[in-house]
């Protein structure tokens, strides 16, 4: 059975850090991209973040370029999202999800087929 959890999400202050946590069963995160979305209430469910198969590099939105950090351990069976700089406006559920594709292509739900079941991150002072 394919599975998703992620964790690691909370309160944190503004300028503050977090690291989530995609832990996946039932398949090797190794042979899949991925990817990291959010939604915050009101909103439609944006890409953040995506990682491909080993060399084939990482996507970011624009609205977290040089602030967030993705990264896969494989022994952990894990992908990782690091949260640094973190303001306000990146308050939302945050949801990890596997790809179709070994290779990120846009961050967009339709090219994503398992979700986890996400996690608060909520920035506020």
């Amino acid at each position: 059975q394919l599975q998703l959890v992620e964790s690691g999400g909370g309160l944190v202050q503004p300028g503050g850090s977090l690291k989530l946590s995609c832990a996946a069963s039932g398949f090797t995160t190794d042979y899949w991209a991925i990817g990291w979305f959010r939604q915050a209430p009101g909103k439609a469910r944006e890409g953040v973040s995506c990682i491909s198969v080993s060399g084939g590099g990482s996507n970011y939105a624009n609205s977290v370029k040089g602030r967030f950090t993705i990264s896969r351990d494989s022994a952990k069976n894990t992908v990782y999202l690091q949260m640094n700089s973190l303001k306000p406006e990146d308050t939302a559920v945050y949801y990890c999800a596997r790809a179709k594709d070994r290779l990120c292509g846009k961050i967009v739900s339709l090219n994503f087929d398992t979700w986890g079941q996400g996690t608060q991150v909520t920035v506020s002072s």
